[in-house]
């Protein structure tokens, strides 16, 4: 659907209404027999038809094209009272930032933020509303810090609540130190596996050089019972001479 003509100020060129609905075009699209449509209306349309409402020629989604750029600045020139006009908004702009200003217009009907509340009140009157609704969360005048939300709220029991919280509270501590239980066995097990692993490893190297020591050991007393023989050959050796 497009745009109410009765919120425009002057004259309106019938070149920018709507085929259909006969309002200002709104998101427009043009067939390539010129007539243009509000994207809304041309898709709602050709869904039980395939021809143009105006001069009948057939035409088909994939056909549709944007406005010509001239005939789009002259339809973002367009001036026209905010919707909200009716809530006493005064506000009169472009067709092109009409959708920006009425996003924030202090006249604008929106919903409480309040869960629960159902009232609908203007932008400008929101904060007054949220001071005083009946669905709006507050602390417990009692001073037990209780979050009151709601009407049916007010009557809370202080000391129950403040009993739950204190389980609530125990819960969750037990529920830390048994899981910080949990990761120091974690991690004490995985340094007992370390050590265990590095143990095993030093133990080996041990043995690796106790029987590389052992096998020095064997050496030496071969070298030292060769060096024995080879000096018992030398006197032997020496005795020959002096008998020659």
């Amino acid at each position: 659907m497009g745009y109410d003509i009765e919120r425009f100020v002057g004259y309106v060129n019938e070149g920018l209404l709507c085929s259909i609905c006969r309002d200002v075009l709104e998101d427009p699209l043009q067939a390539p027999c010129e007539h243009a449509f509000c994207t809304a209306c041309i898709h709602g349309w050709l869904v039980h038809h395939s021809n143009c409402p105006e001069d009948r020629q057939v035409i088909d989604v994939s056909l549709l094209r944007p406005l010509y750029r001239y005939m789009k600045n002259d339809l973002n020139r367009l001036q026209l009272h905010c919707r909200n006009r009716e809530y006493g908004c005064e506000m009169v702009c472009s067709l092109e930032s009409i959708d920006r200003h009425e996003r924030e217009c202090e006249y604008s009907q929106i919903p409480c933020s309040n869960a629960g509340c159902t009232v609908q009140i203007e932008r400008r009157n929101l904060d007054g509303h949220l001071a005083v609704c009946e669905y709006r969360s507050r602390e417990c005048p009692n001073g037990c810090g209780y979050t009151i939300l709601s009407a049916e709220d007010t009557q809370h029991n202080c000391v129950a609540e403040l009993r739950t919280e204190l389980e609530l509270l125990r819960s969750e501590m037990i529920c830390r130190v048994e899981e910080a239980k949990h990761e120091m066995e974690s991690r004490l097990d995985s340094q007992r596996r370390h050590m265990v692993q590095k143990e095993s490893i030093l133990q080996n190297e041990i043995e690796e050089l106790k029987s590389q020591m052992s096998r020095m050991m064997s050496d030496v007393r071969s070298l030292m019972a060769a060096e024995r023989q080879h000096r018992q050959e030398l006197e032997q050796a020496e005795l020959e001479k002096r008998e020659l």
